[in-house]
């Protein structure tokens, strides 16, 4: 926390601490794990392989967004619009409702074809959640790990000046390695990790806050699972 103190005279001056605004993930259990929520305006790695629910996870909490009012925005760099709308129909979110009245949408992008990203959607809707999914595939346009961190870089920074809170979704290779290029996760604010570890016929999900600024976090792995509503941490 950043604090400072006010007042010039006395002997205990007043000392007022910075408290960010937070918004709320919708995720149960998750938010008091991040200090009551994501600080608004923050961009997040949500980082993981294949089936760990990184998709479901950004659904969510654009849903939740949704539901406070707010406008959000899904860009999609691989899947398509119709697949992600039927995903979240399957949790009862029914995003073309929001579509229809302007609140939501989805961006359907080719990344081969073009590496700009406009945000006239963005000040339009005047959103103020954003999704991007995958940006482990700009490591496919991009020359070298230098380019990749100056495009990724001013990515946030535009996004952070809008005052967006953004999730950007990426491939983790193991353990060590929570993004493709291994660039990813210093640019941003925050680094969720989601994990399947198999267990004879079974899964075991899990979640684990790797940083997050201005946050006091609860350290460790914890468990996670799908359910009606989506996800939810259960210890």
């Amino acid at each position: 926390m950043v604090g400072k103190k006010t007042g010039s005279s006395g002997k205990n001056p007043k000392v007022i601490f910075y408290k960010p605004e937070r918004i709320k993930t919708g995720i149960p259990g998750l938010d008091k794990l991040i200090d009551g929520g994501l600080v608004k305006g923050s961009s997040v790695l949500i980082s993981g392989g294949t089936g760990t629910g990184k998709t479901i996870f950004c659904l969510r909490c654009l849903w939740e967004g949704l539901q406070n009012d707010e406008s959000g925005i899904y860009i999609t760099l691989e899947e398509t619009a119709e697949d992600l709308r039927r995903d979240a129909l399957g949790f009862g979110w029914d995003l073309k409702k929001y579509e229809k009245k302007s609140k939501f949408k989805f961006v359907e992008k080719n990344i081969l074809e073009d590496t700009n990203f406009e945000f006239f959607d963005v000040d339009r809707m005047k959103a103020s959640r954003i999704v991007i999914d995958s940006i482990s595939l700009l490591s496919l346009v991009v020359e070298d790990k230098s380019s990749m961190r100056g495009r990724l870089q001013e990515l946030v920074k535009s996004l952070k000046e809008r005052k967006i809170t953004t999730l950007l979704i990426s491939e983790s290779i193991d353990e060590e390695h929570l993004s493709i290029l291994g660039i990813e996760e210093f640019i941003v604010d925050g680094v969720i990790h989601l994990k399947s570890i198999p267990m004879g016929k079974m899964s075991q999900r899990t979640i684990e806050i790797r940083k997050m600024r201005e946050t006091k976090i609860n350290e460790g792995i914890h468990s996670m699972e799908f359910c009606k509503n989506g996800i939810k941490v259960v210890d």
